[in-house]
């Protein structure tokens, strides 16, 4: 058997124990009763570490050495830049970091899912700085193999070949024109008049509306489901993705495009190459990437006028009311609001919200500053950047996500990157299909082909950058999210 073969096999393996850790972890997120949580994560330390374990295995080194000895296609060559890829990054980390991270990770987020409900910062704070030394620890020893920053070394799991130097630059250039445009749209929009949602909308109701958005949206059921929990993910493998929203009966809005934006992630996962399955590089390329279908769904179809048309008459199946009607669905979707929190936020304000947390979790990582300052710090750019005081307020503030709760830091600039990266597919898009004819006839294929070909088939057989060179014939070019955003609320 070749090196090759051998490494795939292997892969393959270790992609059926990261199936289970994926699917527990989606458990303990949606289903699990709180008791559970103690075995729970401990089951899932041992798992992690048994993976790592399995993806350390010191003959892979060889045999990876070996394979790049073979012929190999394209195809395969790519492949085997990936294996390698995470080789190397399995291979940074001690096991016992491994574990304790995990550990620390499972506990914090677990004991956060109250202690933010109770604006509890002194009891999340004990937890959170345990989590805080083992991923500087983590990012260090990630630098110094890589000869990056600390957070460089954290952002390149998530976007590899980004660095916060061209973040730095890019979202520099978006906070000189952002705050003006925000200001301006909301100057436009204060003359205008809609109803906004007041009743009760039952949970019923709105998950039945959902089920009925994913049927529109094309999402495979064989191979997924929807639930709830406290806050909103796709998780899962690409032959069992699960979707999960929050709803709350005194409002139906985010509810409904959390699930359009978590049913664009699991679009993207059922439609990676299924020869590639349980390979790297039938992964998804990026968190950025990932990140552009979820809000290619959300933002770019979702807001759309005629996809506004098919929300208004499929919600008016489950409720009745004049906020039902399409043009004021479509001043409730487009409405811009300076606001706390992040996964409530409109599109127009988003990135701002994406920034603060950038800013602070880069210094955080890098030393700068101690994770204590982090209340300070977010009350100092909230108010700098859309004008809102959150002293003293944690639930809405620091506390409002998941990702910081098990050491995610590196992940958020994935969002406002994944928009711009959706408004440049759209722009590109729109010279083949007419999107909003295919949107308004309710059939949506010819734009879930044109993903499926550009997208969603590549996996990581492509660099980020030749991702979307292919796609768009061009690198990432903020000027189509800019345009995009001016076009839609002016």
């Amino acid at each position: 058997m070749s090196a090759f073969k051998k490494l795939v096999e292997h892969s393959q393996k270790c992609s059926r124990f990261q199936h289970l850790a994926s699917i527990c972890g989606w458990d303990q997120a949606s289903m699990m009763p709180s008791g559970g949580n103690q075995a729970r994560s401990e089951a899932m330390a041992e798992l992690s570490v048994h993976i790592h374990g399995l993806m350390t295995q010191p003959q892979l080194g060889d045999w990876i050495a070996d394979a790049e000895n073979e012929a190999l296609n394209n195809e395969q060559q790519s492949s085997l830049r990936e294996i390698k890829r995470q080789w190397q990054q399995a291979n940074l980390l001690p096991e016992k970091l491994v574990e304790a991270k995990s550990l620390a990770g499972s506990k914090c987020e677990h004991a956060w899912r109250s202690q933010r409900g109770e604006n509890d910062w002194v009891g999340f704070e004990k937890n959170w700085r345990e989590v805080v030394e083992l991923s500087r620890e983590e990012a260090q020893i990630r630098a110094d193999a890589a000869n990056l920053t600390p957070y460089d070394a954290m952002l390149d799991i998530y976007e590899p070949g980004t660095s916060s130097a061209s973040l730095d630059t890019l979202f520099a250039d978006v906070k000189t024109w952002l705050p003006g445009l925000i200001d301006e749209v909301i100057e436009k929009q204060s003359s205008e008049q809609f109803n906004a949602p007041s009743g009760i909308y039952s949970t019923e109701k709105q998950k039945a509306l959902g089920l009925e958005v994913m049927k529109l949206l094309q999402f495979d059921f064989e191979h997924g489901r929807l639930d709830e929990s406290v806050h909103p993910f796709c998780g899962g493998v690409p032959s069992d993705v699960r979707i999960t929203t929050r709803y709350d009966e005194a409002e139906f809005v985010q509810s409904l495009m959390g699930i359009v934006h978590e049913t664009g992630h699991a679009r993207y996962e059922q439609g990676l190459p299924k020869h590639l399955a349980g390979q790297p590089a039938g992964e998804a390329r990026s968190m950025g990437i990932h990140e552009s279908q979820s809000l290619f769904f959300e933002m770019q179809v979702g807001r759309s006028d005629p996809f506004i048309g098919h929300l208004a008459n499929l919600a008016g199946q489950q409720f009745s009311g004049s906020e039902f009607e399409k043009e004021n669905f479509q001043k409730i979707y487009t409405r811009v609001k300076k606001d706390f929190i992040r996964v409530d936020a409109d599109e127009l304000t988003y990135p701002a919200h994406v920034i603060l947390r950038y800013e602070i979790e880069r210094d955080l990582i890098n030393g700068k500053i101690k994770h204590t300052d982090v209340p300070e710090l977010w009350n100092n750019k909230m108010q700098s950047y859309l004008g809102l005081s959150t002293q003293g307020n944690f639930t809405n503030s620091c506390m409002q996500d998941i990702h910081w709760t098990d050491g995610a830091f590196g992940y958020f600039p994935s969002y406002t990157l994944g928009a711009m990266y959706a408004a440049q597919f759209m722009a590109s898009m729109k010279k083949t299909v007419d999107v909003n004819s295919v949107i308004e006839s309710g059939d949506l294929s010819p734009i879930f082909t044109w993903l499926e070909s550009n997208i969603w088939s590549k996996g990581s057989l492509l660099n980020t950058d030749d991702l979307v060179k292919g796609a768009t014939g061009e690198t990432l070019n903020a000027q189509y999210f800019k345009d995009h955003l001016r076009s839609r609320y002016l």
